[in-house]
């Protein structure tokens, strides 16, 4: 039996609506589940209360954990002996600025890794084509208002985004995977591309044409970062977004094609589908 952890977020309602195979989800809020209209048998649960979680988990031999990597030592700790894990990190772990997302998801990787536990911890990049993602609905809904698209450095560093589908197929992929050890894989998109070319296809897939981009230091950027919350024409970014707009996040998906078997699709066809 398969148990899916946060089921009710993005990514864990995605896999559910996906997988082939009996499951049952393990839910915080049996109403915001039930509101999803996904058939499953459902049990309540409080990642924080070991005594809840062990029963919820009890007979699975098969976690997968959507929920934040910071819990994956709490769930180790009172999961079924023998069951395997597919745990969801973030490429957030390899940034060089410090914040608690980043550094909850390092602290998950450690506590897998020492476990002694066998499976599979995903860390995707950027998700997008999710229900309900604002990663390029915001990006596109910011163009619609700007002539120019101010970027740090000109949008020169890279990202290599996924669409949500290739995460949920990787979820799957690694749930199947049978290796005694704990793996580490990153998933991402085919190829990285500057950021300004990404707004760009953005741009092109909401019928928008591609905005003049106007580079600004981030300092310049991050300060006035507070203007967002003020006006209400402007999608809301925050400081450390901008800040992390600064660094390549460009990865090596060799293992994601070799382990897992996924060929991500590349950025056009999955903006397309996502702006259908």
């Amino acid at each position: 039996m398969i148990a899916v952890i946060g089921a009710s977020g993005r990514s864990g309602s995605a896999l559910c609506r996906s997988l082939g195979r009996p499951f049952r989800v393990v839910v915080r809020s049996a109403a915001k589940w039930s509101a999803l209209g996904i058939e499953a048998p459902h049990v309540v649960a409080d990642l924080r209360d070991p005594a809840s979680l062990r029963a919820a988990l009890e007979g699975a031999d098969i976690v997968i954990s959507c929920a934040h990597a910071r819990n994956a030592a709490a769930i180790l700790a009172v999961a079924p002996q023998g069951a395997r894990f597919v745990f969801m990190g973030s490429t957030r772990r390899y940034s060089r600025w410090p914040d608690s997302h980043g550094d909850g998801v390092r602290a998950g990787e450690s506590a897998f890794l020492a476990s002694g536990r066998a499976g599979v911890l995903l860390h995707p990049t950027m998700i997008y084509g999710a229900e309900g993602e604002d990663n390029v609905q915001r990006l596109a809904a910011l163009m619609r208002r700007l002539p120019v698209l101010p970027l740090p450095g000109g949008g020169r560093n890279l990202v290599q985004p996924i669409h949500q589908d290739d995460v949920t197929r990787s979820l799957i992929a690694a749930a199947s995977l049978t290796e005694p050890e704990a793996q580490v894989i990153t998933i991402a998109g085919p190829e990285p591309l500057a950021y300004r070319d990404f707004c760009a296809a953005v741009a092109r897939a909401a019928g928008i044409a591609p905005r003049l981009v106007l580079p600004l230091p981030a300092t310049l950027l991050m300060a006035a970062s507070p203007l967002a919350r003020i006006l209400p024409f402007l999608p809301r970014i925050g400081a450390e977004e901008i800040r992390r707009l600064t660094e390549d996040k460009d990865f090596d998906i060799q293992p994601m094609r070799e382990i897992l078997g996924i060929q991500p699709r590349p950025l056009a066809e999955g903006l397309r589908q996502t702006f259908s």
